[in-house]
């Protein structure tokens, strides 16, 4: 039944693998850690505006670096709780199963896996194939993702990937797998051209122009 790279069939279900990875709570924290780094770096000013006023104030230089690695530990501790929150719902992949005709589904999450859901649950799943093309001359190759948003019942999952493979193969496969449980799967494809840098100017930006091309 799985005829695309990102849909692997096993013996118990079939998964429509996204992120490959290992999931769970622990995992999830650990791997948070190092970006929390960036929260003290980000709130730096903050912080350095608390000991320029402390210092005015007549603080003394231990006190006001006591007080300044105090703020920094607590905007690491804060920064790590709220990536890890964020990233504990990443989705890693979906499964279906049975393997063949599934009949339950659920998304398996960086904190681990969420509950089985009737497959029925699930209304559609919208592909959208996005790919900014250089311009004319350009040097950078061309930039594909893949948006998916999976509409289940009174909530909707999101998320966008890199992508190089075949938009089409995917969208069939899915057809396949969840068309007799009577799930909708739509694609279309959105291409772009990159921006050309202005003269004298260093930015580079997104696409301007566009054509559309739908398939379901």
């Amino acid at each position: 039944m799985a005829t695309d790279p990102l849909l692997r069939q096993g013996p118990d279900s079939t998964d429509l693998v996204l992120r490959v990875g290992p999931a769970g709570p622990t995992w999830n924290v650990l791997t948070s850690a190092g970006p929390a780094l960036f929260a003290p770096l980000a709130l730096g000013l903050l912080t350095l505006l608390v000991a320029f006023w402390m210092a005015l104030a007549g603080a003394r230089a231990s006190t006001v670096l006591v007080v300044v690695g105090v703020i920094a530990g607590l905007e690491y501790l804060i920064g790590w709780l709220a990536m890890a929150s964020s990233r504990a719902r990443d989705i890693l992949r979906v499964e279906f199963a049975p393997a063949g005709v599934p009949a339950s589904l659920r998304l398996v999450r960086a904190a681990g896996p969420d509950d089985w859901l009737p497959v029925k649950s699930l209304r559609e799943v919208r592909l959208t194939h996005k790919v900014v093309e250089p311009y004319e001359g350009d040097y950078k190759p061309a930039v594909s993702t893949l948006a998916l948003e999976l509409v289940l019942l009174g909530v909707q999952e999101q998320l966008v990937l890199p992508f190089d493979g075949d938009p089409q193969r995917l969208a069939d496969a899915l057809k396949a797998l969840l068309g007799p449980a009577g799930v909708v799967v739509w694609l279309r494809t959105e291409r772009s051209t990159r921006d050309r840098p202005q003269p004298n100017s260093g930015w580079n930006s997104g696409g301007s122009a566009s054509a559309n091309s739908g398939g379901g």
